[in-house]
């Protein structure tokens, strides 16, 4: 008897409240403000704090990556949705994958009052987990220890990917790019790129010759028909080396090459193991 009594109060009171909210001017107004979620700097996450990139640095970034509309890109740790909007705003479809569900929902409503809704999407995901292979542009702000931790599913992704990180490098994996912004930024203010590397070590076929490489990340070294190979390396798919003191640049197609030499002459391999 009682606790009937009381949810009967309960709901009394509710729908009361509920009236003089939206009787009273602005009252309703006040209180959903009052309870959007507001991210604070230094917050705790799953893996690192909230800090959020300066906008100049997202804006390098985007622009060290040279996206286009072409362009897919995927922001690991996503946040309030800064670098994905941002994206969505040059034409890209960009998504973001963020672990706390409230950073999720603020990211939504701020790309709805960009516009952007559409092509900037969301959702929360754990990084580690979550598939992101198909992202031809990956952007992260997050430790070196976890850009590490990332790596070996980085290194497996098409060739060609631009990576983008905000300040932490990627250990021993040499940036191919480094930018700095000297204006408008006053901390972590330095963006590197990396190119995800074709797997090419092992033994080719190039005319009548073996060419033998040996790949560390981008870095390549080896011989070609026992003769040593210099200035050797990747860019995503594209391959350069010199041997005999003649420039080779080509590209690689799984378990093909063809390029041309600086002689205008064209050469081939093929992977024998």
């Amino acid at each position: 008897m009682h606790s009937q009594s009381y949810k009967g109060k309960t709901r009394l009171f509710g729908t009361l409240a509920f009236l003089v909210a939206f009787s009273v001017p602005g009252l309703a107004a006040a209180q959903t403000a009052q309870d959007q979620f507001v991210p604070e700097v230094g917050q705790e996450g799953k893996d690192v704090v909230w800090v959020p990139s300066e906008m100049s640095l997202v804006q390098r970034m985007l622009e060290i990556a040279k996206v286009t509309p072409k362009d897919y890109l995927i922001d690991l740790g996503s946040g309030d949705g800064r670098t994905v909007i941002a994206a969505a705003k040059r034409g890209l479809k960009a998504h973001g994958i963020e672990y706390n569900p409230k950073m999720v929902a603020l990211s939504k409503a701020n790309a709805a009052k960009e516009g952007v809704a559409d092509s900037a999407t969301f959702e929360q995901g754990d990084i580690f987990v979550t598939d992101f292979s198909k992202a031809n542009v990956l952007t992260m702000f997050l430790l070196e220890e976890i850009n590490q931790r990332l790596r070996p599913k980085i290194l497996d992704m098409k060739p060609g990917t631009r990576i983008v990180t905000n300040t932490f490098t990627m250990g021993e994996w040499a940036a191919d790019q480094t930018s700095h912004v000297t204006g408008n930024c006053d901390n972590w203010c330095t963006t590197l790129l990396w190119y995800v590397p074709a797997k090419v070590q092992g033994n080719w076929r190039l005319g009548d010759r073996q060419l033998k490489l040996t790949q560390t990340f981008q870095m390549l070294s080896g011989d070609l028909g026992g003769k040593p190979i210099s200035a050797a390396r990747m860019k995503g798919a594209e391959i350069s080396f010199t041997v005999d003191g003649v420039a080779h640049t080509g590209s690689v197609d799984g378990n093909t090459m063809m390029g041309r030499r600086a002689d205008g002459s064209i050469w081939a391999a093929t992977r024998i193991d």
